[in-house]
């Protein structure tokens, strides 16, 4: 069947789903193992599951719904004045970009199993600290060699899909979804302002992006989308709610995975100072295809962004985050907890073997334990750009992303000229997005971009 991967698999995952979501899923794995591969069958466990409700004694509280959201979160900063002059603004804008583009390019090579998962019983961290050895490169201190030692002696691997991000061929910023997405953020909030929801978020994904450029959750839904709409009649229905609701969840376990996390950049950067409409933009986005904690991610790496275009110290860039999402909830324990261990933790070593050991239960590319590594690295490398992104990556789990999202706040906090060179000059200000006209185009093109919708949406906003 069409989707990111097998019925089977898709219902296997679901199980896990749905038990994270606070379901009883006693007996379920039996149910699967005698659904085999027979497709009635499988959709029977998995309506079974989908109709499952939370324990009584699930300790989270974590809703969907805006208004919901907004009543469990903690207190916060909604609005922040920086009172910067334009050629400051600038400056912020294109560190936003370039830290982002930078850290892709740092983890978009280690994008592979043995760091995401681990390997013969090795951590996914140790695996990238044994790959930097193995090239002469340890400690991070540059992008990703393309050889090394560790693969004869660990049998360890890059993946074969971004030649061009490697330490020897990089000229730069290749083509990667997280810099698509932040692309697409930009394009929305050019198009459309302030006045979009989930459906042109549809839309938008299917006039730029192929079903090849689209993975787990993002695939489901672009997939349910398709289903729910009229190709010749394309006006948003009057039911969009109840045929949203199906586009993100149906078929959908990936729906707290990472996917709206790397989606909030192009957003954000529209609301640069300001963190609660920050937030408001990433839910309206990662409504889309999410729900609960993977919603909570977009929201909170938006407001995060958002406020380090007006805050310097990281430690409370990671509380303005948390501010807008439920402290109820999973992500925002699991944030503290990490915050609570990169202030104890001596080295990156202990840092990401910590988090490994506290964080591990999730998979890979899950939401949960991928913002605990961002929010522990921004904290861990107070306002070091290279130790904040060399430990996003170093720390395994969606390197790419981790990295991708932890240079943004932080180029947006340091500013393009407090940058390193030795990051930013291998990049020539260039990106390639395959997405036209930014295939390619100027960095610096795309942060002025992102200026000129700040400038536009700050006017409609309430003095």
């Amino acid at each position: 069947m069409a989707g990111w991967d097998r019925l089977r698999e898709l219902v296997r995952l679901e199980i896990v789903q749905r038990m994270e979501e606070g379901c009883d899923i006693a007996g379920f794995d039996e149910k699967l193992a005698e659904a085999d591969e027979d497709e009635e069958r499988l959709m029977r466990v998995y309506e079974e599951l989908i109709g499952l409700g939370v324990r009584d004694d699930y300790p989270f509280e974590e809703p969907s719904d805006l208004e919901s959201i907004r009543r469990l979160r903690p207190d916060g900063p909604r609005r922040m004045d920086a009172g910067w002059s334009e050629p400051e603004w600038l400056d912020k804008f294109y560190g936003a970009w370039l830290g982002r583009c930078a850290g892709c390019v740092l983890g978009k090579p280690l994008e592979h199993a043995d760091y995401l998962y681990g390997k013969d019983g090795r951590p996914g961290w140790a695996n990238v600290e044994l790959w930097f050895r193995g090239a002469d490169a340890w400690p991070i201190r540059g992008y990703t060699p393309a050889r090394s030692r560790a693969e004869s002696e660990y049998g360890l691997a890059l993946n074969d899909w971004s030649p061009m991000s490697v330490r020897e061929t990089i000229r730069y910023a290749e083509s990667d979804d997280d810099i698509r997405y932040t692309v697409l953020g930009l394009l929305l909030l050019e198009e459309k302002g302030l006045d979009w929801d989930s459906w042109d978020v549809g839309k938008l994904w299917h006039r730029h992006l192929t079903y090849s450029q689209v993975c787990t959750a993002e695939t489901q839904a672009y997939m349910n989308f398709a289903r729910e709409t009229s190709h010749l009649n394309g006006g948003k229905t009057a039911d969009w709610p109840v045929r949203g609701e199906r586009v993100r969840m149906y078929l959908n376990p990936y729906r707290e995975w990472i996917g709206a996390q790397i989606r909030a950049d192009g957003l954000a950067y529209g609301a640069a100072g300001h963190p609660e409409l920050a937030a408001e933009l990433g839910w309206r986005d990662a409504s889309f295809s999410h729900v609960k904690n993977g919603v909570y991610g977009e929201m909170f790496a938006a407001a995060m962004i958002a406020a380090a275009f007006a805050e310097r110290d990281s430690g409370r860039i990671v509380e303005i985050g948390l501010s807008e999402i439920p402290a109820t909830s999973r992500l925002a324990k699991a944030v503290r907890e990490a915050v609570d261990i990169a202030g104890r933790a001596k080295d990156e070593r202990e840092l990401a073997s910590a988090l490994w050991d506290a964080f591990g239960q999730y998979d890979a590319v899950h939401a949960i334990n991928n913002a605990a590594l961002v929010a522990a690295s921004l904290v861990f490398a107070g306002d070091d750009f290279e130790k904040a992104i060399a430990m996003a990556v170093y720390g395994g789990w969606d390197t790419d992303c981790n990295g991708a999202t932890v240079g943004s706040v932080m180029g947006a906090k340091l500013g393009a000229s407090g940058l390193p060179k030795a990051w930013i000059e291998p990049l020539g200000d260039t990106l390639y997005a395959e997405v036209h006209g930014f295939h390619p185009i100027a960095i610096s093109a795309c942060a002025r971009r992102s200026y000129e919708v700040f400038l536009k949406l700050r006017a409609r906003l309430p003095e």
